[in-house]
């Protein structure tokens, strides 16, 4: 069903289209149906240009399990069929904008781009965000640590400056995510919607004095503990356009109910939808406001779907916390077991909201975490396609992928909470892999 659904949704996104093929996957194959391209400083594959087509052709580019990526192809339209395929297109119909799609600027990922030599990095960039590349136009920035750093670390780790005068951008920062995320702004041909997501606040900051396990921010949303977390994040935004960077959105924070479980094993921080209501009013959307961040896109919940209908009536029930926001991020990593007219659902409850999926990546399930890299598995490419196409039929926005890029153990990760991701670097071999959910991330 899904390669029957991917290719009815290749045919008709891309008819509309005539394309110039681009450069060939160097294919390397890792054992029967399992298939990487190879790039490296000299050679690397490209998506196909797309132009007008012209009057009664039609062109339809195919990625399939044998290992042809991009593969295109120009057919001549005739006056009969010869399949059972039937389209039909409702012009008087309006569904979503569509925000884009894209991937997370983590520590590790910078970590292992920084690995390769110059010219595989600007090839991995370019493969992308480039004209010849995916198309991306998202990119996610974790808001200093999360588990795919080093360490844990924040931006202002002295105790009782609530008025964050020692607040700075961490070395990470400077070194793995701000040169990439310049170089991706630079290659591509459209803006790219830029969106932090903070993971946990200092330790001093939180009630349980740690970046992990169960913990809130010390006191209650308006007192001053609050007050000086809203102000972490426009600190964030400031120091971030001193480099010349500026955010499309923000979630107010990843994964909320995480720091609600005891002993949760990297940063995390705690909220009910109460609480989250309430500091999203009194604290953090007063103060993007104040800071002159009123029209960026702030986006509620940041978790799974489970989560949305329950969270979407308390948050976006009270109009003096719903004024302050323009959306909901959604994560995939409960879909198998949720249906996703769930987002219908609160599509139809609070229609001016866009909902927009800010994280997925395979590899992280449970059953999985014995092989968190599955080096050119089709079949979590074909998941990816799956959970995009019942995404966008249910009002998604946008679809936004984890790290960038990865090794090839999934890391580095400071909790050894490896996953996989569409490209994998070989540093020792200085080349990388493009896996085939890179590819159908490319036909979105």
């Amino acid at each position: 069903m899904v390669k029957q659904t991917l290719l009815r949704l290749s045919l008709l996104t891309i008819t509309l289209f005539s394309c110039t093929s681009g450069t060939p996957c160097a294919l390397k194959n890792i054992k029967p149906d399992y298939y990487v391209c190879v790039c490296n400083s000299t050679y690397c594959d490209t998506a196909p240009s797309a132009d007008k087509i012209s009057q009664g052709q039609y062109m339809v580019i195919s990625t399939t399990r044998n290992g042809k990526r991009f593969n295109t192809q120009v057919f001549q339209a005739g006056k009969t069929s010869t399949t059972e395929a039937i389209y039909q297109v409702n012009t008087n119909e309006t569904r979503q904008a569509i925000n884009g799609f894209g991937g997370a600027f983590t520590d590790a990922a910078g970590i292992n781009i920084a690995s390769l030599p110059p010219d595989a990095q600007t090839h991995l960039i370019a493969s992308y965000f480039g004209k010849d590349g995916l198309g991306y136009t998202v990119g996610r920035v974790p808001m200093a640590s999360c588990d795919f750093s080093t360490h844990p670390y924040s931006y202002d780790d002295t105790p009782g400056d609530l008025n964050m005068t020692k607040f700075a951008l961490a070395s990470e920062d400077l070194k793995y995510k701000i040169p990439f995320i310049k170089e991706a702004m630079k290659m591509s041909p459209r803006p790219i919607k830029m969106f932090g997501s903070p993971w946990s606040a200092p330790a001093w900051m939180k009630e349980n004095k740690n970046m992990t396990g169960k913990g809130s921010i010390i006191g209650s949303p308006g007192g001053s503990y609050y007050k000086a977390w809203a102000q972490y994040f426009v600190r964030f935004l400031q120091e971030y356009e001193k480099q010349n960077i500026t955010f499309w959105g923000l979630t107010a924070q990843n994964e909320p109910i995480d720091g609600l479980i005891p002993n949760f094993p990297f940063q995390c921080m705690g909220y009910t939808p109460e609480l989250y209501r309430d500091f999203i009013k009194l604290d953090l959307g007063p103060a993007l406001e104040d800071a002159g961040y009123g029209k960026l896109k702030l986006m509620m919940l940041d978790d799974q779907r489970l989560f949305v209908i329950d969270w979407a009536k308390v948050v976006l029930g009270d109009p003096d916390a719903s004024k302050y926001i323009a959306g909901i991020g959604i994560h995939w990593y409960l879909d198998t077991f949720l249906p996703a007219s769930l987002l219908t659902d609160v599509h139809n409850l609070f229609p001016e909201k866009f909902i927009f999926a800010t994280e997925a990546c395979e590899g992280s399930l449970p059953w999985q975490k014995s092989l968190p890299v599955d080096l050119g598995s089709w079949e979590r490419g074909a998941v990816y396609a799956s959970d995009i196409i019942n995404d966008l039929n249910n009002w998604v926005t946008g679809w936004t992928d984890w790290n960038l890029a990865l090794d090839l153990k999934g890391g580095p990760n400071w909790v050894s909470n490896f996953v996989d991701s569409p490209i994998l670097i070989d540093a020792g071999q200085k080349k990388f892999y493009k896996q085939p959910m890179f590819y159908i991330l490319g036909h979105f």
